[in-house]
């Protein structure tokens, strides 16, 4: 479980092309932690599925999109659409193992890139928790970890519930970028 919150993270922090130090610290934070201390957590993808979210980084707000594209035999299309308006715009779209969470294929904006290198997780604590979100009220997997990737290290706060939240489960990620703190929080979700 906590495996596959590692790699919502990551996806969320990960791999922003032209706002790299906002998304990266979204992305590659959640899906590291995810992956990290959890074996496979047996999400359920369906094509369609998708969860949207609110981003707010101090004078940064903005939304996010993810949404299952495609299941093929090499794994789960999952598609992630970032506007952060002034900031700018990303669509990016991976396909990932959903056992083990890797990235097997990046494509940022229409161009492929390199999949982006995994960081070290330290997870300091997870328990059961609830919290209130623009979606309404979860009893989520709580996760605090430390991730180090390139000898630098953040920190990391996750609740995830993948039993109601379709893509990976995520609900709510506080984390750090250059910016300042990052939340991300969910609006909405549909199911297929």
């Amino acid at each position: 479980m906590i495996r596959a919150l590692a790699l919502v993270t990551s996806l969320l922090v990960g791999s922003f092309a032209t706002a790299a130090t906002l998304t990266d610290v979204i992305a590659r934070t959640g899906q590291t932690i995810v992956m990290s201390d959890v074996t496979p957590a047996g999400f359920n993808f369906k094509k369609g599925d998708e969860a949207n979210y609110n981003l707010n980084m101090s004078i940064i707000k903005g939304s996010m999109k993810m949404l299952v594209m495609d299941i093929v035999a090499d794994g789960v299309w999952i598609q992630q659409l970032v506007d952060l308006g002034f900031a700018g715009k990303q669509d990016m779209q991976q396909l990932i193992d959903p056992n083990t969470g890797e990235i097997k294929k990046l494509i940022v904006n229409g161009k492929e890139q390199a999949p982006p290198k995994t960081g070290d997780v330290e997870v300091i604590d997870s328990k059961e928790d609830t919290v209130t979100v623009p979606a309404g009220t979860f009893t989520c997997l709580y996760i605090k970890a430390k991730v180090t990737q390139d000898g630098k290290a953040s920190e990391a706060q996750q609740w995830v519930n993948p039993k109601e939240v379709p893509v990976f489960g995520m609900v709510k990620m506080i984390t750090q970028s250059q910016l300042g703190p990052v939340t991300v929080e969910l609006l909405s979700f549909k199911r297929m």
